[in-house]
């Protein structure tokens, strides 16, 4: 049982080496040249013992890339880990049938391949294909090659663990080195990882379009710098990423204490950053136990709090479940909304009405997406909405969307009713080259006239990128859609800059509707709005009107229209139609 365990821990090794199976390599061709040289046999070669196999590294003089391990002389050097000189293999009652007899060799020597840990890997033979013998001067100076041979291999092997430009070993000697703790510590002890990341995404993005890649390699010059010096001869810092590095803390720190001492070493990195300037470092700390933790779950929290670390003002950041918990459930959201596109059963709009003011008829609605995930259940648009708009998402949902619209707008056209359908569209949407074209692609696809379609667009959206904003709102005016511009009020658009743009409607945010009835200074406010937007010749909605006295108030302002649960409520397309007539009936009674 001892030795099939044995062979388990040998093979493991020799993956871990990642040697099996990859392409030549000129340092270790050059020392099984100097070894055929030397010895003057035609051939040599690194011969790496894998399960059921002889594979070969380097080779000379050898026309095959492997052999059976069965039968092979490397693999006894191997199962024996000591020297195996045949003489003439011809006179070998084990050798002198095997496939290397039979491709012409009289002559072996090998030795073995032996890790720092002592397990063999295979072996460096040289074979001939006369007999010889092979003296203890030779034997030395084999084994001296193969000595040089494993120097090679553990060098490559370090070197796929450092970091060319910090200096610190990566992830997965972190990894090996995290798991490896619970040898010294106790299992269970409580540790914390610490996280520093140099710079944003967009700060990187931003830097390296304007600098170049040098950038990157001096800001990590320069952290690695201060973390050698803060962290001593003593201590391991270790590069997890581009731009990312972690450490472990002493044993039986005080946390408040540490987190404070490491804002005081946020400062030197800052100090010491020839970028300091441009990017933002921040420090994320996490708490875990050691054996119970797994290590890619100890980064990612740490990872998470240092995420959270650039909303203080410290930009130094204990983990935070209930923090992890929200970006979490953000995560599944987009990626559940991505499957809901395709799926779209979970999907659905409903229509809120848009009424005159002055006669209370129902002149249109606005579309508003819903989405019902199969396990979170309903979720709110205020929470899904912006991740949205955030993501590459925002495409297809407004695709989605105006599709869905249209084609029940089409539907309550053919049965008489006489309104116009308000979709939303956001930022992202402003910036597609080709989003008129897909607009009215599909206004042609349901046959119907761009003038019943009205597409509304908050004032942070047009001003993204203001310039590239109007030019796509011109087109899409000059083709006849109404424009509406959203939550007016809460932007940072200026009166002059609105007059500029094609709109034709102006809604006013429902945060300035609702405390009408009791603040006389709102009441003046909103006042003010209406008569501004009126004279630049803007319709007005008036958003949140929800009882009778601000309804009132509003009109007395002399708004257009209004929309809000007084007059009715989102509903469903099947709702809506039969609301739409009854209200139609009760507005031509009243006018009568």
């Amino acid at each position: 049982m001892a030795g099939v365990q044995s062979e388990v821990v040998r093979l493991a090794a020799l993956q871990e080496l990642c040697l099996l199976d990859t392409p030549a390599s000129e340092s270790f061709d050059r020392i099984t040249r100097m070894a055929s040289q030397l010895f003057g046999l035609p051939s040599a070669a690194v011969s790496l013992t894998d399960r059921d196999r002889q594979w070969f590294k380097s080779r000379v003089g050898i026309d095959v890339a492997s052999m059976p391990r069965e039968g092979a002389p490397c693999a006894e050097v191997t199962d024996t880990r000591d020297i195996l000189v045949l003489h003439d293999i011809a006179q070998d009652p084990v050798y002198r049938d095997t496939p290397l007899a039979q491709a012409g060799a009289r002559f072996y020597a090998g030795v073995p391949l032996l890790t720092q840990n002592g397990l063999a890997i295979g072996a460096l033979c040289v074979a001939g294909s006369e007999p010889r013998d092979f003296s203890a001067a030779e034997t030395a100076m084999l084994r001296d090659m193969a000595a040089m041979v494993m120097a090679q291999v553990e060098l490559q092997h370090a070197y796929g663990r450092i970091d060319p430009l910090s200096g610190f070993p990566n992830r997965t000697q972190f990894v090996e080195d995290l798991n490896d703790l619970v040898l010294t510590d106790p299992r269970g002890s409580r540790r914390l990882v610490v996280f520093v990341d140099l710079a944003s995404p967009d700060e990187l993005s931003h830097a390296a379009r304007v600098i170049g890649a040098s950038f990157l390699d001096e800001l990590v010059q320069e952290a690695a710098q201060v973390l050698r010096s803060a962290l001593g001869p003593t201590r391991t810092a270790y590069m997890i990423g581009t731009s990312q590095i972690a450490f472990l803390a002493p044993r039986d720190v005080v946390e408040d204490a540490y987190i404070s001492l490491l804002a005081a070493m946020l400062g030197a990195i800052r100090e010491n950053a020839s970028s300091r300037f441009v990017t933002t470092v921040a420090i994320g700390v996490a708490p875990f136990e050691l054996g119970q933790t797994d290590p890619s779950d100890v980064l990612r929290c740490a990872h998470c709090a240092a995420d959270d670390a650039r909303l203080t003002d410290t930009r130094v950041s204990l983990y935070s479940c209930e923090q992890d918990a929200l970006h979490r459930r953000r995560f599944e959201l987009l990626n559940g909304f991505g499957q809901a596109l395709e799926e779209s059963s979970q999907l659905h709009l409903v229509f809120q009405p848009r009424v005159a003011l002055d006669t209370g008829l129902c002149l249109g609605a606005e579309a508003l997406l819903r989405w019902t995930h199969p396990e979170l259940g309903s979720v709110s648009p205020s929470e899904f909405i912006p991740l949205i708009e955030r993501m590459t998402l925002v495409k297809p949902t407004t695709t989605w969307v105006l599709n869905t619209a249209l084609t029940q707008l089409a539907t309550w056209l053919t049965e008489g009713m006489d309104l116009v359908l308000s979709v939303n569209i956001s930022a992202g949407n402003l910036s597609e080259p080709n989003f008129v074209e897909r607009v009215m692609g599909l206004l042609v696809r349901h046959g119907i006239p761009p003038h019943r379609l009205e597409l509304e667009v908050t004032e942070s959206a047009v001003m993204e990128d203001a310039g590239h904003a109007l030019e796509q709102l011109q087109r899409l005016s000059s083709a006849g859609i109404r424009l509406a511009i959203d939550d007016f009020g809460t932007g940072y658009s200026s009166l002059s800059y609105l007059q500029a743009l094609p709109f034709d409607v102006v809604k006013i945010d429902r945060s300035f509707i609702t405390g009408c009835a009791e603040d006389a200074r709102q009441r003046s406010l909103v006042a003010t709005m209406i008569t501004l937007t009126h004279d630049l010749g803007y319709r007005v909605v008036a958003e949140g009107i929800e009882t009778q006295e601000i309804a009132g108030l509003i009109l007395g302002m002399g708004c257009d229209e209004s929309q809000g649960y007084f007059f009715g409520r989102p509903m469903t397309a099947k709702a809506f139609q039969p609301w739409y007539f009854s209200n139609r009936v009760q507005s031509e009674i009243l006018a009568a």
